[in-house]
């Protein structure tokens, strides 16, 4: 093998290492918006960044989003009830939050349940995600 044929295979090597890690850091933007594309379609309309900030903060049956999340979802969370550590909800402090769908249909489904008693609709979820994925 001559130095130029090394040389190209070295380069296309460090392309498809650059193509990985590209593809890797932008996969949980992908499952957000595939998420909100859904769910945009199941609540037949736009989200709001206002509204999923209201339902974080609503209290129902002496919890809230925020209970465990903290009011600012940049930030380390508890569980108020094992008291166990809560990584930071918001993709700007956590980029690995809601890269995977069946795990945000599992917390949501189970976090809706424990503060509204009920599965939250495509309209809440697609708000919260949107005030999620606003903060900077």
């Amino acid at each position: 093998m001559n130095m130029s044929t090394r040389m190209i295979g070295s380069l296309a090597t460090a392309a498809v290492a650059t193509a990985v890690l590209a593809t890797a850091a932008i996969a949980g933007t992908d499952v957000q918006s595939a998420l909100l594309a859904q769910w945009r379609v199941d609540a037949g309309q736009e989200f709001s960044a206002a509204r999923g900030r209201a339902l974080f903060e609503r209290r129902a049956n002496d919890w809230s989003c925020s209970s465990c999340h903290t009011a600012d979802p940049r930030a380390t969370g508890r569980h108020v009830v094992t008291e166990k550590s809560i990584r930071p909800l918001a993709p700007a402090s956590n980029p690995r939050r809601f890269t995977d769908r069946t795990k945000v249909e599992k917390w949501f489904r189970r976090n809706c349940n424990d503060v509204l008693n009920r599965d939250c609709t495509a309209l809440e979820k697609g708000d919260v995600l949107t005030y999620l994925v606003s903060l900077k």
